[in-house]
């Protein structure tokens, strides 16, 4: 699945378009909040420029309807942002791909960059619009993909962008390329023990995934909300938790597949009062003796335990979903145990993006892993197996 980079084409005095993941959270005042995925962009971007390349960004900032111009969707403090970590001009077009983005790439000098308006500000960009993608191909010389976050989608600027630049360099960028390498990997090729661990809400969320991986992976550790679901097929009682009623018979299918990879916690962290975790009656049951009133939100200390000694021994980890309400102590210490058993393991780590990336930065442990991933519904399909037409149609690393 390796492909060709931006840093193996020959980019100076040529004009780049290159797709980023630019969708930055914005407070009211319209100021970034979080600027980490133009940061995390500043590598393929210094390697066009700094090598005498001309580079146009395209990029969607949240769910405009595509009917034109929103402010509060404007990639402009973006683009601001992006001049500021640049030490250098970065010119704004109003548009996507009408006249003032035009007259801004013809006027683009050897090293300097435009970043186009909201890709989403044009109906056809989530409809994969092969005429809008041909003018936004016309523009430029070659064609660099470093928006895994989108990765796993279909939009004009993932697909049909580079079908039209066919015949001209398609390459990934700095971001995608170490995305590919370690999650293709982890899933093709893993060292082994390889232990998957899945979180979050909903079992509904993850049935793909923990049925590739259950296919794959020497131990899958189920811990968060979806945990309540599989308590219930087993017969257990799980008070007010969280639980979805129609997919028990699913649980219990894959109970039944897992056989002994499949572990699920043996004690539950419960409280009596959601919205009053820190105040609220708390208690530690058996998994399965969640009383009437009560409602689960951790992993037990006991479960813990036992997942963070299956971590240790791992050589490939990956996981995707908090093991509880991790955002409220004290029902943070499932999720800090198995984040601090990752960050102290030998294994290749890595953190599957969204909830899981949050917490793993929110605990401090981000520099103890060896990635974590930028794109959560893109790492999530690559763990179900899916094949991403956005990168399989670049160019290959031998080609």
């Amino acid at each position: 699945m390796a492909k060709k980079t931006i840093d193996q084409i020959d980019v100076a005095g040529k004009t780049v378009l290159m797709r980023v993941d630019f969708n930055v959270p914005l407070d009211d005042s319209l100021q970034i909040t979080d600027d980490r995925r133009i940061r995390m962009a500043l590598p393929s971007i210094k390697s066009v420029i700094d090598r005498g390349g001309r580079l146009v960004l395209m990029s969607h900032l949240g769910r405009p309807g595509g009917k034109g111009f929103e402010e509060k969707f404007s990639l402009a403090p973006a683009a601001k942002r992006l001049g500021e970590l640049l030490d250098k001009p970065v010119a704004m077009a109003s548009d996507t791909v009408d006249d003032d983005a035009r007259a801004k790439v013809s006027a683009l000098n050897d090293g300097d960059v435009l970043v186009l308006e909201n890709l989403r500000f044009n109906a056809g960009e989530k409809k994969g619009c092969p005429e809008f993608a041909a003018k936004l191909a016309s523009m430029a010389d070659a064609y660099c993909n470093d928006a895994f976050g989108t990765c796993h989608r279909t939009d004009a600027s993932m697909v049909a962008v580079p079908e039209a630049m066919s015949g001209k360099p398609r390459v990934v960028g700095h971001l995608v390329a170490k995305e590919i390498q370690y999650l293709s990997d982890a899933i093709g090729q893993p060292q082994r023990p390889f232990v998957a661990i899945l979180g979050g809400a909903k079992v509904s969320d993850k049935i793909n995934v923990i049925n590739n991986l259950l296919g794959i992976c020497d131990a899958v550790l189920i811990g968060g909300a979806m945990a309540y679901t599989f308590s219930l097929a087993q017969g257990g009682k799980v008070g007010n938790s969280l639980v979805e009623k129609d997919k028990v018979d699913l649980a219990k299918e894959l109970i039944a597949k897992g056989g002994d990879k499949l572990h699920l916690p043996v004690d539950t962290h419960c409280g009596d009062d959601f919205n009053d975790i820190a105040g609220c009656n708390k208690k530690i049951v058996p998994t399965g003796e969640i009383p009437d009133g009560w409602e689960g939100l951790d992993i037990g200390p006991e479960t813990a335990k036992r997942y963070g000694e299956i971590i240790k021994d791992a050589k490939t980890v990956v996981w995707n979903g908090p093991m509880g309400v991790f955002e409220k102590p004290p029902m943070d210490e499932g999720t800090k145990t198995v984040a601090q058993a990752i960050a102290d393991s030998d294994a290749i780590s890595i953190i599957g993006g969204g909830d899981s990336a949050a917490a793993i930065d929110q605990l401090g442990f981000a520099d103890q892993v060896s990635h974590v991933s930028t794109g959560g519904g893109a790492s999530l399909a690559m763990l179900e197996g899916q094949d991403f037409a956005a990168v399989s149609l670049l160019d290959d690393a031998d080609a």
